[in-house]
């Protein structure tokens, strides 16, 4: 069983909808976390080291896993049947960690410097400006229908969920194809279900 430590409407909302479409058994622990206008308080039933959330337990083997890419690369490794994330020796493999990776070490904070309206320390960040990101992500989108192309993947859980909250805003202006995106993530049984437990 996979405990999910949550906060209604966070980035663990996400790990609802992942669970849902791997048809986990999984159970939602609900925790406080501070928010970005001051209110709320780390709880100390969370496990994260700075009490954020998305965090899970397994309750097999006690494992205590964090941050979004390395939960999903968990899940997807643990609860194959849905054929959601690609396995070793699979060709998309290397697509499947790279895009992953991508979300927190690229996309994330391009759009927190957006927001922020801080440059991007370029030669010693990671990361890029979105406007150089997001041609990427649209080129790839253009030939998909998913990121790994035919094939929907827990990276979609990922940039899906992220997309629809900052399509046709000051981030990120109207495009086709991230529009056409976003539409069918939201269109999938398994979000749709995902909205209702949110809390």
């Amino acid at each position: 069983m996979i405990t999910l430590y949550h906060t209604p409407k966070s980035r663990s909302s996400r790990m609802i909808w992942l669970l849902e479409e791997l048809g986990a058994p999984y159970e939602i622990k609900t925790v406080t976390i501070r928010r970005a206008d001051g209110t709320g308080a780390v709880d100390p039933a969370n496990p994260h080291p700075h009490g954020k959330v998305p965090v899970i337990r397994d309750s097999d083997d006690g494992s205590v896993v964090f941050e979004t890419p390395a939960i999903a690369l968990y899940l997807t490794d643990k609860f194959p049947r849905n054929g959601i994330g690609p396995k070793v020796g699979d060709g998309k493999r290397g697509a499947y960690l790279s895009w992953l990776s991508y979300y927190t070490g690229v996309l994330e904070p391009a759009f927190l410097s957006k927001f922020l309206n801080t440059p991007v320390p370029r030669g010693s960040a990671g990361w890029v400006v979105v406007e150089e990101a997001m041609p990427f992500v649209i080129k790839t989108l253009n030939e998909g229908p998913w990121l790994l192309g035919e094939k929907f993947s827990a990276a979609d859980v990922l940039y899906g969920s992220t997309l629809a909250m900052f399509a046709g805003g000051p981030l990120l202006p109207p495009n086709p194809a991230i529009d056409a995106y976003v539409k069918r993530c939201l269109e999938r049984p398994a979000y749709q279900k995902a909205q209702g437990l949110d809390g």
